[in-house]
């Protein structure tokens, strides 16, 4: 009898204790190790979202993202160029210390194993990557590095491809497949981190169609018309200097393929919202992948676009100088398991160096101190307010003038101060008077102050990023 009691009661306990272990486990599930899949979409610029106040741009998918989890309003990258941000996103670093600075130039091995796939993988992470790689050539991209591989074997990828079969597919469909390729590999039992990089709303290089979309997405936006940015105006172009002002610059020649008159303008923005409405079906398929396959409550999912893009604005095509429409881009953080990054948005400033640290972060994996960015989790939650930037370094110094005229300086929410550095010319933008950097006040006696301020403050910033 006494025997019994005893199984009895120490059944009791251990059902007890196991109840109370399950709670806690449900209740804490911050303490798991997260999925992670992070998505890059390519010259995708801030305000082509409807959850950043696009009327007409149909992202129904991100924006049900952006609604549920962390939307930040002032996401910039430190270079607006593909290579250079991609590495920076790898990196948790500014150009000035990863030292990728053109197409040619890739990791060595040793920086390489400081990236955020290679030190989840050591973590124990299963790791993937879909898309454009788009950081060195492509014979030394790292795809035995990855558990899975479906990168493009080009520096750039076609949007028209073939697939297994031999038949025709869109970029952004192949995207599509190979990521339900890679969930059908995933299990509960082991975390996983899926890096998935799209070419869209990127232009064919070389295609005078420029913007390839879908079949299925050509009527897409086709009554609608898209207003014209006041800065298309002719004078803004001719507002800038001689050095700058040129046919040879190749921010001008991709404007004259694109938005040379208002017919060539109205057809280029649909396209280019056609191939982010592309991105966004793949988002909600995926979405949907993760649901069916019990992969949902326990996966963070953050969308960023790699540089911005300028849609006529100033008379220029593309990305690379120091405006607004060249280094805003869209960020999203939805973490189903923290309810303090849910439902929520955020001013601060968030850059591509950020992302890196915010992906170990959420893993549990110690940040190395090379890294230069910060954990957004943190910043969002006020868990360390000096988190809060008050400013960044902006650097772009591929090519140089006449194709590309180098630009550095320094961003804040009421100056923006950009030298081209090659030729000494600044320009100081008072954002509280002017948020829509159209007034140059450089030259300005009542600005002398504050532009030496800002002199100084970008003397700083070029030694403290290396």
């Amino acid at each position: 009898m006494m025997k019994n009691l005893n199984r009895f009661f120490a059944a009791f306990l251990l059902t007890g204790v196991v109840g109370i272990v399950c709670v806690a486990f449900r209740t804490n599930p911050l303490k798991t190790k997260p999925n992670i899949i992070f998505l890059l979409t390519d010259d995708h610029r801030w305000n082509a979202l409807g959850a950043m106040g696009n009327k007409l741009i149909k992202t129904p998918n991100l924006d049900n993202l952006a609604n549920k989890g962390t939307l930040f309003k002032n996401a910039c990258v430190t270079t607006a160029i593909c290579c250079v941000s991609r590495a920076s996103l790898l990196s948790g670093q500014y150009m000035s210390r990863h030292r990728i600075e053109d197409f040619n130039t890739g990791f060595s091995p040793n920086a390489w194993q400081n990236t955020y796939p290679m030190l989840l993988k050591k973590a124990g992470y299963q790791t993937g990557f879909i898309g454009k790689y788009g950081v060195g050539v492509p014979k030394e991209q790292p795809a035995k590095a990855f558990d899975f591989w479906a990168g493009s074997d080009k520096p750039q990828p076609d949007y028209e491809m073939k697939d297994a079969q031999g038949n025709f597919i869109h970029h952004t469909d192949k995207v599509n497949g190979d990521i339900e390729e890679f969930l059908q590999t995933c299990s509960k039992e082991t975390p996983f981190c899926l890096s998935v990089s799209f070419k869209a709303p990127h232009i064919q290089d070389g295609d005078p169609r420029q913007f390839i979309v879908q079949q299925r997405y050509k009527t897409m936006y086709a009554q609608d018309s898209v207003p014209e940015p006041e800065k298309a105006n002719p004078n803004y172009w001719n507002s800038f200097p001689d050095f700058f002002r040129t046919d040879r610059n190749i921010a001008r020649e991709r404007w004259y393929l694109q938005f040379a008159n208002t017919k060539m303008y109205q057809e280029s923005v649909r396209q280019y919202y056609r191939l982010i409405s592309g991105v966004d079906e793949v988002v909600g398929n995926m979405l949907k992948s993760l649901q069916d396959k019990g992969l949902a409550d326990n996966t963070v999912i953050i969308f960023m676009g790699d540089n911005g893009y300028y849609l006529g604005e100033y008379g220029l095509s593309g990305k690379w100088f120091g405006h607004a429409e060249s280094i805003r881009v869209p960020l999203i953080i939805y973490d189903p398991r923290n309810s303090r990054l849910q439902r929520k948005t955020s001013e601060q400033f968030a850059l591509n160096i950020d992302i890196a640290p915010t992906i170990l972060s959420l893993a549990g994996v110690k940040v190395p101190d090379q890294m230069q960015g910060i954990n957004l989790e943190e910043m969002v939650t006020g868990k360390n307010k000096r988190l809060n930037r008050e400013e960044f370094f902006y650097e772009h110094t591929f090519l140089g003038s006449p194709q590309l005229p180098k630009v550095e300086g320094i961003v804040r929410k009421d100056f923006k101060y950009m030298k081209y550095i090659e030729h000494n010319y600044e320009e100081l933008f008072d954002l509280k008077k002017v948020p829509q950097e159209t007034q140059n006040a450089a030259a300005n006696p009542a600005y002398r102050e504050k532009l030496d301020t800002l002199r100084q403050k970008y003397r700083e910033w070029k030694e403290k990023v290396r």
